[in-house]
């Protein structure tokens, strides 16, 4: 049994994700990562499991001998942040993001407010299987304590990623919090920087959360911002680390355009370390070349923020992103932060002097059409007959392909992307019938 997929451990709460399952992956991860300081940080988002769960990882890094801060309801990066900031040996946050309530997950953060690597996650899911804790006895179990006021550092470290000559007074903005982890820290972040906010989908009760609402859910960002004659609209996933922008028309801007119209306005700021950017295998080619007009270097990744970062790291970049909304500004998150990402979009509209529609719509995307299927096994591709040949007769016609496992599902998923949409099907569905018929 894997425990990890691609970011962190998650499932239906009280089914795979359960107290029993909650504690002895809380002690795995407590053996797992140098003791220093013996404080771990836990946080949550808003769903009504996070309390079983939560309890559960509390008792078990006490019963190993660790001191646990616990800080309830905040944003994934806000863990990541505070987990450093707070000099503590490790940082938890509880949650399934943008999955439905019944769902719950926890993500692993290691001193410095990074995401595990895969080889740190395999050891935990070692000892987890082991069952080798090493209980403590005596004065050498941890306690925990909850701290409700750590809120004022992250806006604060939020609010210093915004230029300081930028004023926000007359801007218009419509924020959904999806009834998530942002829902008092998103609005009072844009309020203090004079922002005129108007904030939706922010009375959770642990199981709106992602309801019709936030990131899953843009059309009701866009019809408020239509509504409310609204700059600009943001819209969050349940722990905030996604971002989803719908400008002043009440159109949703695309990822990929999202991150294009960043990444050039960094360049031209002299903010673009090393000239580069990092994005998955799912980003439309359209990106790329209209970052070459600006000498702009793209690297791919494979699916997952926490790949993304891989690749900034190995390149020495401090911008990157998935066009599903994770945005990376490595100066000032060590995650995907949709609130320091929503801040960066606002400043490059009002330094642009342009309206979002104009700022966000610098190029057109490629036709990408994408599918998926069920499977019964995960055959390696250079293991399957004829693969190689398929997928070489897909490239030289000059159509982008992208052939991957899901990490979490027995299905397969194919991408084509090209010039022209009717060809980009015919490929697709020509690769479709061939994997259907090999797996």
């Amino acid at each position: 049994m894997k425990l990890f997929g691609t970011d962190g451990v998650r499932g239906k709460a009280g089914e795979f994700l359960t107290p029993f399952l909650a504690i002895k992956v809380a002690m795995a991860f407590g053996k797992t990562i140098p003791k220093n300081t013996g404080k771990i940080l836990v946080g949550k988002d808003t769903r009504r499991s996070g309390y079983m769960i939560e309890n559960a990882i509390v008792s078990g890094l006490t019963a190993i001998g660790y001191d646990v801060i616990q800080i309830g309801p905040m944003p994934t990066p806000a863990v990541a942040f505070l987990t450093e900031d707070m000099r503590c040996d490790g940082g938890i946050m509880i949650s399934a993001s943008h999955n439905p309530f019944y769902d719950n997950g926890i993500k692993f953060f290691d001193k410095k407010g990074n995401k595990l690597g895969k080889k740190i996650e395999e050891n935990i899911e070692k000892i987890y299987f082991e069952n080798n804790f090493g209980f403590k006895i005596g004065k050498e179990i941890g306690k925990s304590k909850r701290i409700d006021d750590v809120i004022g550092r992250y806006i604060v470290h939020i609010k210093s990623s915004f230029p300081k000559e930028i004023n926000l007074s007359g801007v218009r903005i419509v924020i959904d919090t999806a009834n998530g982890a942002a829902y008092k820290v998103a609005p009072t972040i844009f309020s203090e920087l004079g922002a005129d906010v108007i904030t939706i989908n922010d009375e959770p009760d642990g199981f709106n959360i992602n309801q019709s609402a936030g990131a899953m859910h843009p059309d009701i960002l866009a019809a408020k911002v239509k509504e409310y004659r609204a700059d600009i609209g943001f819209a969050l996933d349940g722990d905030a680390d996604r971002l989803v922008v719908v400008d002043e028309n009440g159109d949703v801007i695309d990822g990929d355009k999202l991150l294009g119209a960043l990444a050039s306005y960094l360049h031209l700021k002299n903010r673009l370390k090393n000239n580069g950017i990092a994005v998955t295998v799912m980003s439309n080619g359209a990106l790329d070349d209209f970052l070459k007009k600006y000498g702009i270097k793209v690297y791919r990744s494979n699916v997952g923020d926490k790949y993304v970062l891989e690749v900034m790291n190995k390149y020495n970049l401090n911008f990157g992103g998935e066009q599903s909304g994770h945005i990376i500004f490595s100066d000032y998150a060590k995650t995907g932060d949709g609130l320091v990402s929503a801040l960066q979009a606002v400043a490059y509209i009002i330094e642009s002097k342009k309206t979002a529609s104009e700022a966000f719509n610098l190029f057109e995307l490629y036709p990408q059409v994408q599918t998926n299927i069920n499977i019964s096994e995960k055959i390696p591709f250079e293991k399957i007959k004829g693969a190689k040949e398929i997928l070489e007769e897909v490239s030289k016609a000059g159509y982008r392909h992208l052939v991957r496992y899901s990490g979490t599902e027995n299905k397969l998923r194919l991408l084509v992307e090209g010039e022209n949409k009717s060809k980009a099907n015919e490929y697709l569905e020509k690769l479709k019938e061939f994997f259907k018929a090999k797996l």
